[in-house]
C-alpha cells in the first residue's frame, strides 16, 4: 500500500507579520565549504549561456557557473526543509549501503555530502556535464555519462537518487531511466526522487490575481509540452515508479517558501535560500524553453531577460507570500525474502 506522509495540500505556512524590509534577501547564503570553479569543459554557447554537448539532444538547463550556483542553492533548500530529521539527505530507510547512485548530480553536492555521511559506501554521481569540483571524499566518484543510454556500471545499488530532474527527458526516456533504475537496484534497495512544481503558488491571496508571477508556470509548462519535455514531473513520478516495478511507494509533500516571509524559523531559513535559488535560476530555467518554444513565436534573448527582470522584481516584494510545491517519492525493489523484514521494521520516521 502506498503511503502519504504528513504535509497535506491544505496545510498553510504561518506568515511572519514582522517581515517588512527584505534585508535578509541578501547574498550570504552560500555554503562555506563549496567553491564555484571556472575551469569547465567547453559546451555549446547559446543566448549567453553554456549547455552540455554530450547528449545528441539539447538539454533545457544550462551547464555553467550561474547554473552551478543555482544547484547549490537548491541543495541547501532541500537540506533546510528536512533539517529536523537525523538524515536530511534522503528519506528512504537505507541501512549499511555499499553502493549509492545519484542521477543528475549537478554540482555534486548531494553525492559529496552522502559520501561524507557513509565513508565506507561508494557514492557515484552522474551528469551530462563535469561539475567544477576541486575536492571530494575518496569514496565519491563524479562521472560524465548519459543515463538514457545503457548504463556502464554493474554494481547493484542500495539507493538510486534523483532530484530536480524536471524537464530532463521525454516520456520514452523517462520510462527507460526508471526501468534501468529497477534493473540496477539490489533486492531490498531503494529509489528516491525529489521534484518541484514549475508553478508559483500563494495560499492567502496576498499575490494579486493579475500579477505576472502567475504567468511563469503556465508559460514554461506550455513550452515544455511543445518541446516534448513535460515539466509536471511531480504528477507522473508515482505512476512511473509503479510501472517500472517498484512497490509500497511513499510520498511526502512540501511547500518551499520563496522569501523569508514565514513565521516558523525553518521555513524562514528555507525561504531565504529559495529566494536566492529563484533569483539565480530563473534566467537559465526560462531561456532555452522560451527562445525555442515560446508562443505565439519564439522569444528573443532580450525578451527573456526583460521578463525575468520583472519576475525578480515581484518576487522581491515581501508582501507576497509565495511558495513552490515539492514532492519526494521513495520506494523499494520488492523481493520476497525482504517482505516480512520490511514490514516488521518500517515505521513512519518522517
Amino acid at each position: 500500500m502506498d503511503k502519504k506522509i504528513h504535509t497535506k495540500p491544505e496545510d498553510k505556512i504561518a506568515v511572519d507579520p514582522t517581515t517588512h524590509v527584505p534585508t535578509v534577501y541578501g547574498d550570504d547564503w552560500q555554503s562555506e565549504t563549496t567553491s564555484i570553479g571556472s575551469s569547465l569543459y567547453r559546451g555549446l554557447e547559446e543566448n549567453g549561456r553554456r549547455y552540455q554537448t554530450l547528449s545528441h539532444k539539447e538539454y533545457l538547463i544550462p551547464s555553467d557557473e550561474k547554473q552551478f550556483e543555482t544547484y547549490e542553492a537548491g541543495h541547501l533548500v532541500a537540506l533546510v526543509m528536512d533539517s529536523d530529521h537525523d538524515n536530511p539527505l534522503f528519506r528512504a530507510p537505507v541501512k549499511d549501503p555499499k553502493h549509492i547512485l545519484d542521477l543528475g548530480t549537478g554540482l555534486g553536492n548531494w553525492a559529496i555530502d552522502v559520501a561524507d555521511m557513509f565513508p565506507t559506501t561508494t557514492v557515484r554521481g552522474v551528469d551530462l556535464f563535469p561539475p567544477p569540483v576541486t575536492w571530494m571524499p575518496p569514496n565519491c566518484i563524479l562521472e560524465v555519462d548519459n543515463i538514457t543510454e545503457e548504463w556502464t556500471w554493474n554494481e547493484p545499488q542500495d539507493l538510486i537518487h534523483m532530484r530536480i530532474m524536471i524537464g530532463a527527458f521525454d516520456d520514452a526516456e523517462w520510462t527507460r531511466v526508471y526501468q534501468q533504475c529497477y534493473d540496477n537496484i539490489r533486492p531490498g534497495g531503494w529509489i528516491e526522487q525529489l521534484e518541484a512544481s514549475p508553478y508559483i503558488e500563494c495560499d492567502d491571496n496576498s499575490l494579486p490575481a493579475d500579477n505576472i508571477l502567475h504567468s511563469w508556470g503556465p508559460a514554461l509548462s506550455a513550452c515544455g509540452k511543445r518541446a516534448g519535455r513535460p515539466l509536471e514531473t511531480i504528477d507522473m513520478m508515482q505512476d512511473a515508479f509503479r510501472k517500472a516495478g517498484f512497490v509500497d511507494i511513499c510520498e511526502k509533500e512540501y511547500k518551499w517558501p520563496i522569501g523569508p516571509w514565514a513565521r516558523d524559523q525553518k521555513y524562514k531559513e528555507a525561504g531565504t535560500v529559495n529566494y536566492q535559488h529563484w533569483m539565480s535560476g530563473m534566467e537559465g530555467w526560462a531561456m532555452w524553453l522560451l527562445c525555442k518554444f515560446g508562443a505565439p513565436e519564439p522569444w528573443s534573448h532580450d525578451e527573456v531577460i526583460v521578463y525575468v527582470a520583472k519576475l525578480r522584481a515581484e518576487l522581491n516584494n515581501p508582501r507576497y507570500h509565495t511558495y513552490e510545491r515539492a514532492y519526494v517519492f521513495f520506494s523499494f525493489f520488492f523481493f520476497f525474502f525482504f517482505f516480512f523484514l520490511f514490514f516488521a521494521e518500517f515505521v513512519v520516521w518522517v
